[in-house]
Order: structure tokens, then C-alpha cells, then sequence
């Protein structure tokens, strides 16, 4: 039992239960409920976990009130400034130490070795209608893995699970890059040897039969950096998804496809889509004032995507180095009407009372889109680049799950239903 306790009593019953206090290395202390149930009898209700820590973790962590996000220790900002690869950034999260010189090009030859894709798992992408959702695809397809790759599968193996997370890592971009191929009736393409993450990722994308494909260096360095602020995000709805579907000792691919379905969802992974429809929808700065007062209006449908976050009281971190980044992209690749409208936007809703006093700051997703869309990415694969970057976070915390024991996780509930009645 730690030092610090805090006692429950319950009054009518005339009992009282001592609870330890853990202290984390950062944040607010918790409260060990372990013994609640068995002592007094009851248990807690928290809906959507909002207050409820569900594991110990030492990979992310995030003070929301001071808009703080650390990856193993290491600020998002040094991380982005230090101009790191994502890949290191991937080693980083899963082995909890940024690779030398010579284990981070060990770890870029593993995952150049791991990224194709088995030829029948390209075949399972023609079972999918030429329009479906990539999400849909990728989902149906990272679960349909272990089916092709069941030989490395062992759980309790260390090393197993190491060349199950590099095979993740590394054939996340195929497949992503596969859907919009599919989409397209683009035969799917092979890698370079020579190709690094994102160039793979980009010809695995664009690239046209018989014609070159030459990445442009800064879309490389624009999804570098989105990607790292992507990677991993504490316990968000999908990484606690992950956690829960692995915590039956399932496989990780079914785990990780788990995640995706997740991610889906328009309040996660499908922000910075319905920011980019939100703007579109606004039209022009002359319409600003009338949005911001529907957003205001209780009653009315229209919300202000890309403004708040569950966790940060503050500035996302994440959106502020977004948004240099997005200066210098649309330079390059011409100035997009939307951006316009977002900074007018950002700065109305940020001299408002009423977004000031909730502290709804724009967050990652109120930039992100621009760029995908500068880019050229469709607007239906911002979700499956969110995936691909997240896989990082997810094999990670299913790895630190796994490897540090656990209990299989099992919510209770609060039942209102009908009381016991007869036919």
C-alpha cells in the first residue's frame, strides 16, 4: 500500500474501505477501486472512462491544462525541431529509447524487407466494390493478416511479436496506398529498394504505369511531421480499443484491425475530414460571424469541427506546429482558399467569449486536412493516413500490454432495465 491513502466510508452501512493513492512520475495521482467491490459492496460508474486510468503506461503522456504532449519523454516539439524520422520516432515508441546511427538503419532495412504485401493478400483487395471506404478495406484487410502471416504469432515470444509489429509498421502504407489504387483501377505497385518510408508510401499512391514517379522532398517532409504527431496519443479511444481486443490474447493483426474501426468514427480518426466539409460548408470569411453564432446556439445542429479536445484545457501542441508547416506546403503547391477561411475562423472563435471560457482551441485535425488536400490525397483517405501513422502507438501499447502482464479487461455496468418479470 503506498504512503497515501484516501478512505471511503459508507455511512449507512457504518464501513469504510482504505484506498492506495498511486503517484504517477507525471500527472494527477489515482485511486487503487481494486478492493471497492469486495469491502463495501459497490463499484464505480464513469461514462466514457473520462476520469478512469485503465492501465500504467510509460510510453505518452499529455497535460491537457498546459497543452503538453511527450513521446517517451521527449516534447513533440524537440522531436518535430530535431528533424527525426518517423521511423525513429516508431523505434522510439516501441523499445522506449531513440535508435544510434546504426540500429535506426537496421530498423529502415527491416521494414523495406516487410513492406510488400503477399500476392493473395492483393488479391483479397477484388473482393471489395471499386468504391468502397478505405477504412472498410483496411479494416477487412490488416484483420484478414494473420491469416497470411501466422508464423509469427506466438504472443508470450518477444521476438515474435517485434517482427509482427515491423511487419505492421511496414505494410501499413501498402495497403493504405492499395485501397486508393483500387479505387482508382490502378494496378497495384512494387516498391524501390531504394524508396524510404514515405516515397514507398507516395509511388505506392500516385505512381501511373509506364510513367516515373519521383517523390516531391516536401511532401515527404510534410507527412514526416504529420505522421510523427500522429503516432501515438495516450489511451484515445482506439489505442484503449487495441488494449481491450488484445487483453483476450488474441492475435495483433486482429487487434490492430480492431483499431482501425475505431478510428473511423467522425469524434477520432474522421476529424480533419469533417473540418475540410465544415469549411466547405462555410463557404467564405464573410459567413464566418453567422457560423460562429450557430455554433453558440444549442439548438442548432452546426458545431465547429477542429475546436476542443477531451483531453487538452489549452492550445493542442500538435496544431501549432501543424500550422507552420501548412504556410509552407500551400506555398508550394498554391494557396487554398480554405486556409484563408481557417486562420479567419481560428482567429474569430479564439477572440470569443463563449470559445475562450470553455477553452475550445483548435486542435490537430483543424490543419491536418488542408495539408492531406494540398497534397493531393482524397479526402476519404485522411482517416486510412491517420492509420497508418497510429500503427506505431497501437503495436506499441499492445507490445507494453502484452509484455508486462494483464487482466483480460471486462467494463461493468449500471443496468436500468426491466426488473426480473414473468411471461
Amino acid at each position: 500500500m503506498s504512503e497515501k491513502t484516501i478512505i471511503v466510508i459508507d455511512k449507512e452501512a457504518q464501513k469504510q474501505v482504505e484506498l492506495p493513492v498511486i503517484q504517477p512520475v507525471l500527472g494527477r495521482p489515482g485511486i487503487d477501486i481494486a478492493t471497492l467491490p469486495k469491502e463495501l459492496g459497490y463499484f464505480t460508474h464513469d461514462p466514457g472512462f473520462g476520469v478512469t486510468s485503465s492501465c500504467e503506461s510509460k510510453i505518452t503522456f499529455i497535460d491537457g491544462g498546459a497543452g503538453k504532449l511527450m513521446y517517451r519523454g521527449y516534447p513533440i516539439e524537440s522531436l518535430c525541431e530535431a528533424n527525426i524520422s518517423f521511423l525513429d520516432v516508431a523505434y522510439l515508441l516501441y523499445h522506449g529509447e531513440l535508435p544510434n546511427e546504426e540500429e535506426s538503419k537496421k530498423f529502415n532495412e527491416q521494414i523495406r524487407y516487410y513492406r510488400m504485401l503477399n500476392k493473395r493478400v492483393q488479391n483479397f483487395f477484388e473482393g471489395f466494390h471499386h468504391d468502397a471506404h478505405p477504412m472498410a478495406m483496411m479494416t477487412g484487410v490488416v484483420g484478414s493478416l494473420a491469416a497470411f502471416y501466422h508464423d509469427r504469432l506466438d504472443i508470450n515470444n518477444p521476438e515474435d511479436r517485434y517482427i509482427t509489429a515491423m511487419r505492421l509498421i511496414a505494410k501499413m502504407p501498402t495497403i493504405a496506398g492499395s485501397t486508393h489504387r483500387h479505387a482508382q483501377g490502378y494496378p497495384f505497385g512494387y516498391p524501390k529498394e531504394e524508396d524510404d518510408y514515405f516515397e514507398h508510401f507516395l509511388r505506392t499512391m500516385f505512381s501511373r504505369p509506364g510513367s516515373r514517379f519521383e517523390a516531391d522532398p516536401l511532401a515527404v517532409k510534410a507527412l514526416n511531421l504529420l505522421f510523427i504527431l500522429h503516432a501515438d496519443h495516450e489511451q484515445n479511444a482506439s489505442t484503449s480499443t487495441v488494449r481491450l481486443a488484445g487483453s483476450t490474447g488474441t492475435n495483433p493483426y486482429a487487434a490492430i484491425s480492431a483499431g482501425i474501426a475505431a478510428l473511423w468514427g467522425n469524434a477520432h480518426g474522421g476529424a480533419n475530414e469533417a473540418v475540410l466539409n465544415m469549411l466547405d460548408e462555410i463557404g467564405n470569411v464573410a459567413n464566418i460571424d453567422k457560423y460562429i453564432a450557430r455554433a453558440k446556439d444549442k439548438d442548432d445542429p452546426f458545431k465547429l469541427m477542429g475546436f476542443g479536445h477531451r483531453v487538452y484545457r489549452n492550445y493542442d501542441p500538435r496544431a501549432k506546429i501543424i500550422q507552420k508547416v501548412c504556410y509552407e506546403v500551400l506555398e508550394h503547391y498554391g494557396d487554398d482558399p480554405r486556409m484563408e477561411l481557417a486562420m479567419r475562423l481560428e482567429e474569430a472563435a479564439l477572440k470569443d467569449d463563449y470559445f475562450v471560457e470553455r477553452k475550445l482551441y483548435p486542435n490537430v485535425d483543424f490543419y491536418s486536412g488542408i495539408i492531406y488536400s494540398a497534397l493531393g490525397i482524397p479526402v476519404n483517405m485522411f482517416t486510412a493516413m491517420f492509420a497508418v501513422s497510429r500503427t506505431a502507438g497501437w503495436i506499441s501499447h499492445w507490445n507494453e500490454m502484452i509484455s508486462e502482464g494483464y487482466r483480460i479487461g471486462r467494463p461493468r455496468q449500471m443496468y436500468m432495465g426491466e426488473k426480473e418479470r414473468s411471461i
